[in-house]
């Protein structure tokens, strides 16, 4: 089938007995950020949170009464699934769904409240699809394929014909590029099919995460590609072979495809939240992050982007490494290890450094700290910057004024791992009293903490992250000789900071203290 005739099946789909008409809004941040028209398409507010409600529908309420009483089986990692179990309530059929035992639980709850038989199966879509073909023979149901499958591409579709739709109300019906996230590619073929037809000169790019490209590599090999492993973080996109109706039409009609990281997918997730107070799954900001990718790309400026944010259907558990990792996807963050001589000063010496950039002042997002050696100490250090590609040249402005500086901000092992684990015991920290600082968020509040401090009191420990609060909690070692205990009490109340000593804590004494 041509566009021609995908359209004739879109024109006609039977969605809306369950899906809504989304809006299409304008991402006012985001577009004055990026200097062109940003338009978002609201597919997360569906009453299952996703788009994929739209052809699971249109393929069942194609279905024969005899098909509708044996039941419906589909395998998906979670928000197709939802979208059968509600399809299958509505039509008063039995609905079995196999989901990879990696789907969220959020989305498990929601099949299940919908009236779903959940089966747990596999680390992967593929994995939980083949088992689904063997219950699908095993008790005579009928099969509703999440993408590769003409009647779920058409009721996806729909999506291309409500934006078309909705240009004209926004003031202009112009439109340079839709933006769509692919997994096995029923969405993608939807909306080439119906914009082919209609509107031909608008492109249409598919968007993959690096870890799980598919689509892409089929493309470019000419046949399908099966991945061995796929990315897990968005999972609603995690396919390892496209289907072969969504291979040949992506292959046929969509324009351009874009990968994007893990780390520009956080970012996107809070550019989506700042423009609608909403928060969109990571499959959900895929064609966000694209868009910022593709004006990175090209220069461009003045031109209108549509992006379908597909999916809401989040952890909540995973939002804290979604803020983790926005600011470094975004590069408003960037990370370094420095090495700074173990002596009397130096410390200052490199918080006068970090003021002295080129720039003005940034923020210190985080400090991490143990003594270890007598001789050079090895700090976990995250600046604020100023714009993209700046963390080169900050270690390289460090570098200059005598600090041996590591760029860590595009490495994984310090992002993921390393960053929580700067610590331990320390036969060099004798002396040693712990406290807890509630710090105020500007710049220059260390410096006056170090400024105030005895040159004989040694920093032993130093740990902070910034949580996007006015105010910062940090973790201080200092080595306080004995004779001077009366002197630090006083130090603390000059300094005026909310503080609270954990030297006697037991957690302390088990995994710091020397």
């Amino acid at each position: 089938m041509g566009p021609a005739d995908y359209l004739k099946r879109i024109l006609n789909a039977r969605v809306y007995d369950v899906a809504v008409e989304s809006a299409l809004e304008h991402a006012g941040n985001l577009s004055r950020r990026l200097h062109n028209t940003v338009l978002l398409k609201r597919e997360d507010q569906q009453p299952v949170f996703s788009f994929k409600l739209r052809g699971a529908y249109n393929k069942m309420a194609h279905l024969s009464p005899e098909q509708l009483k044996k039941g419906v089986i589909c395998a998906s990692a979670g928000n197709h699934a939802q979208g059968v179990a509600l399809g299958a309530r509505k039509l008063g059929t039995r609905a079995v769904i196999v989901m990879p035992t990696t789907t969220p639980q959020v989305k498990i709850d929601a099949v299940r409240g919908f009236g779903g038989e959940v089966v747990l199966h596999g680390d992967s879509y593929t994995d939980a699809y083949n088992h689904s073909l063997l219950l699908q023979k095993k008790q005579g149901l009928t099969f509703v394929h999440p993408f590769d499958d003409p009647d779920v591409i058409a009721g996806q579709g729909t999506i291309a014909m409500e934006i078309l739709r909705q240009l004209q109300s926004l003031g202009s019906d112009h439109l340079d590029a839709v933006f769509v996230a692919i997994g096995g590619g029923g969405l993608i073929s939807g909306v080439a099919n119906y914009i082919k037809a209609v509107r031909p000169e608008i492109k249409v790019i598919g968007v993959q995460t690096t870890d799980s490209d598919a689509m892409l590599r089929s493309v470019e090999g000419g046949s399908r590609v099966a991945l061995n492993d796929v990315g897990l973080f968005a999972d609603g996109t995690a396919v390892k072979l496209v289907g072969e109706e969504t291979f040949r039409i992506a292959r046929e009609l969509v324009d351009g495809y874009i990968t994007v990281d893990t780390d520009a997918v956080c970012a996107a997730i809070k550019d989506v939240f700042v423009d609608t107070r909403s928060i969109v799954e990571p499959s959900g900001a895929l064609a966000v992050a694209a868009i910022k990718q593709y004006v990175a790309q090209n220069k461009t400026r003045g031109e209108t982007y549509a992006a379908i944010l597909c999916g809401a259907n989040m952890n909540f558990d995973r939002l804290r490494f979604v803020a983790e990792r926005a600011e470094v996807g975004e590069e408003r963050e960037a990370l370094f290890a420095v090495t700074i001589p173990e002596e009397r000063g130096s410390f200052r010496r490199f918080c006068e450094a970090i003021e002295q950039l080129p720039g003005g002042p940034r923020n210190v997002t985080e400090f991490n700290y143990r003594i270890h050696d007598g001789n050079a100490a090895h700090v976990f250090v995250g600046l604020t910057t100023h714009g993209k590609g700046e963390s080169g040249k900050i270690a390289a402005n460090l570098i200059r004024h005598g600090f041996e500086t590591l760029d860590l901000t595009h490495d994984e092992l310090a992002k993921e791992h390393v960053r929580h684990m700067v610590g331990g015991h320390s036969p060099l920290a004798h002396d040693e009293r712990l406290l807890r600082f509630v710090f105020p968020e500007r710049p220059g509040a260390l410096l006056k903490f170090l400024s105030l401090m005895r040159p004989g009191w040694n920093i032993s420990l130093f740990h902070y992250r910034n949580q996007g609060a006015d105010y910062g909690r940090i973790l201080v070692g200092l080595q306080v000789p004995a004779k001077d205990h009366k002197a630090f009490d006083k130090f603390l109340e000059t300094l005026g900071y909310p503080y609270v000593e954990e030297t006697a804590n037991p957690v302390y004494r088990l995994f710091l203290k020397s």
